[in-house]
Parts: C-alpha cells; structure tokens; sequence
C-alpha cells in the first residue's frame, strides 16, 4: 500500500471491518457508530455480541475466502478484536489496498510468547524495560537446558493461552517434565517468578502519522488469572513518579519500534526492588482500559476507530479518579451472598442505585463462571471514593472485593 493510500481519511457513512465480534468487537462498534461509521463483523460465533450490534455480520471462519472478499468489498479499513485472528486474514485486506491497522507483522508478535519476548528483549536499549527472563522449550532436550535461575517459575504455551488458561506453576526443576506434560507438550516458555510489588497496565494510540496518546496506566489486581479490578490514577505509581514516566515513555517507544497503528496495551510487572520488566503485549483494546469509556476524554475504543480510520487522535485526559470491577458469569451464581447452580439475572438496580457506577454489559447468550459479562467503572471524587464506591458494587453483586 502507498502512503498516499494509508493517509487516506475515511469519512461517514463509510464501513469499518472488525474481526472479531465479542465484547471488544462490541464497544469498538458503539464507538464507530456514534462517529457516523458502519460496520462489518467477521465472526463464527452466530451469537456474538458484536455481531448483534453490526451493521452487518458474516459468520463465518476468519479464512472463509467468500466472508473475506464480501468484507474487502464493503470496508475502507479493518482492525481486530483480537491478537489470535490469523495473520493471513488481515494480509488478505492488505494486498488488497485495504488499510489495515494493527498489521499482521505487530499481531505475530503477540501471538507467540517467544516472538513477544524477543521483541521487548531487543526493543529494551530504547525502552528502558526487558521482558521478564525466560527459556524457551520446543523439544524433551530443552527441559534439560533451563538455567537452574528460573525456578521457581510459570510454563507457559507459546500460543493461546490467557485469562490464567494455558500456564502452570513450576516450583523445581522436578515438577517442569509433568507440567510440560500436561500442556500436550506443546512449545512453551518457562519465565522466572519475580519478586512483585504491584502490577499496571498501559496502553497508548499511535495514529498513522506516528502521532501517540499515552492513557493513564491502571493497576492491576488479578484473580485466578483474571483481571479483577483496575485502578486508575495507580495508587503505587502516584508514589513513584519517576516510575509513572519510565512506563510511559517505554510503552511510546514499543509502539514506535513496531511502526504499529491503532490501540496497544504493555502489561508490566513492578518488582520489590523498583525494576520494572514487560510481561505481555496486547494489539488491541485491553480489558484494564475499560475505565477509560466512562473517565477520559476519549476511550480506547474510539481511539481505535480514529486510529484505523486515519482521524486525529483524542484527548486521554482522565476526568475523574476511577475503580473498574470485571463482572464475571459467578455472579449470576450467588444470590443474596449463597452460592446456587442455576443461573439467575443479578440485581442490576442495586449497582444503578450508586450514582457514580456505570454498567456496562456485554449482551452474552449464557453466564458461565470466569467468563466476562461485563463491568462496572466506578467513579469518585477521589481515588478513595472510587475505590469504596468500587467496593460497595462488588459487595451488591456477591463480589468479594
């Protein structure tokens, strides 16, 4: 594609293509919406929440040759909801002239853990930050090469995994040849346990002219894998400036070194010592930016749209001090604070009751436990305001906080 082409500002009623149409498909496609846009969902799922929303949904596989070119046929530009999407997907609109951001060359790295930590490994000289250290296994005779300093340690998959899915807690080096067993044997990389203080997540938008916007990062605190709670302004940082800007200036910097487009998100783990190292980078939208729907200026989901759609990029002032509560599907299992089998509709009017909650649900078929249905951004005068009102949202719907 030529620069001419890239540059090229799409206008109302103009189509945007997604693909994928799940919850982050979902909020991408109200942002596009309220901008004038229409858009087109690629996805297999006849029940995706974003698909219910779209103009249009294809459902289909992400490599159905007849979805792709009725999607290049429509589309001005297309984006992902997500970083698994096969890479030959997206290269299909680009060698079609279609504006493509992120590109697949940004998303492969996302997509293996042995790709994802050369790239921060060799971006570190100009980030400031390393990933965190690791040995890579493909083969039986690698489990043997590990450094004895990487135990204890987590084995993860190279591919697929998240949400807690596809990793298992290593203690010795006796327990790596079960684990590695027990994830089928697949490649896998083996990173250290480190010494954690606090985790935060940022996330910046780089426009096509290179243009960065840098959201507030958000602190983290996860529950069995999942992301429970998002704090943003990071109590832990307001304490460490110095860190606040390294993390910045370093999430600027990957962006920049993938040449990338669109919405990124850099997952780092702040350790006792006051090291910071990279644990994951995620191409899109990322579950920690929800607060910013309801305490920026601009949410990450509509950067997103301006990012793909080549328009300027918006303003990621935080408005006000904010808490976001993941809903998983467990809370359509406790009611009243006792656990039941069968599902029933938590109460919503008592989230609604606290004025300074705001709902967001993802219209899914079923609750299931550990699955997203949704969340809430609690705001607040101040950070302890948001975080109690935080708490008092969690207490209502059987949340432990």
């Amino acid at each position: 594609m030529d620069a001419a082409s890239s540059s090229t500002i799409c206008k109302s009623p103009a189509w945007l293509g997604i693909l994928g149409g799940g919850q982050l498909g979902r909020m991408f496609i109200h942002e596009a919406q309220s901008l004038g846009f229409k858009v087109c969902v690629l996805d297999p799922d006849p029940l995706s929440p974003g698909g219910s929303v779209a103009e249009k949904h294809l459902c289909a596989d992400y490599l159905d040759a007849a979805a792709l070119s009725e999607m290049a046929s429509l589309c001005s530009a297309i984006s992902t909801e997500f970083e698994n999407v096969p890479a030959q997907a997206l290269d299909f609109f680009k060698t079609r002239g279609i504006f493509v951001a992120p590109d697949s060359s940004c998303v492969s790295i996302a997509q293996d853990r042995i790709k994802e930590k050369a790239f921060l490994a060799q971006c570190a000289p100009i980030s400031g930050v390393g990933p965190v250290p690791y040995g890579v296994i493909n083969s039986e005779a690698d489990l043997a090469l590990l450094a004895n300093n990487l135990f204890p340690g987590i084995l993860k998959t190279v591919r697929l995994g998240y949400d807690g899915k596809g990793q298992i807690t290593v203690q010795s080096r006796d327990q790596l040849a079960a684990a590695w067993n027990d994830l089928g044997q697949v490649p896998c990389v083996l990173e250290k346990r480190m010494a954690l203080a606090f985790e935060v997540s940022a996330i910046v938008a780089r426009g096509h002219d290179g243009d960065v916007r840098s959201f507030p990062p958000a602190e983290n605190i996860h529950r069995q894998g999942i992301l429970h709670t998002s704090t943003v302004p990071s109590p832990s940082l307001q304490r460490h400036p110095v860190l606040l800007e390294r993390i910045q200036k370093a999430t600027s910097a990957i962006a920049q070194e993938m040449n990338y487009v669109g919405v990124l998100c850099v997952e780092y783990f702040v350790l006792t010592d006051g090291s910071i190292v990279a644990n994951e980078v995620a191409p899109r939208p990322h579950n920690s930016g929800h607060y910013t729907m309801d305490a920026c200026v601009t949410s990450q989901f509509q950067q997103q749209v301006r990012a793909m759609a080549r328009l300027p990029l918006g303003d990621t002032r935080l408005l006000s001090p904010v808490a976001m509560l993941n809903i998983l599907g467990d809370a359509w299992f406790v009611q009243d604070g006792k656990q039941q089998t069968t599902a029933s509709e938590p109460a919503w009017e008592r989230v609604l009751s606290h004025p300074d909650a705001k709902l967001h649900l993802y219209g899914k078929a079923s609750p299931l436990p550990g699955r997203k249905m949704g969340h809430v951004n609690c705001l607040g005068q101040s950070l302890d305001e948001a975080r109690q009102n935080c708490t008092a949202v969690a207490g209502d719907l059987g949340i432990a906080p």
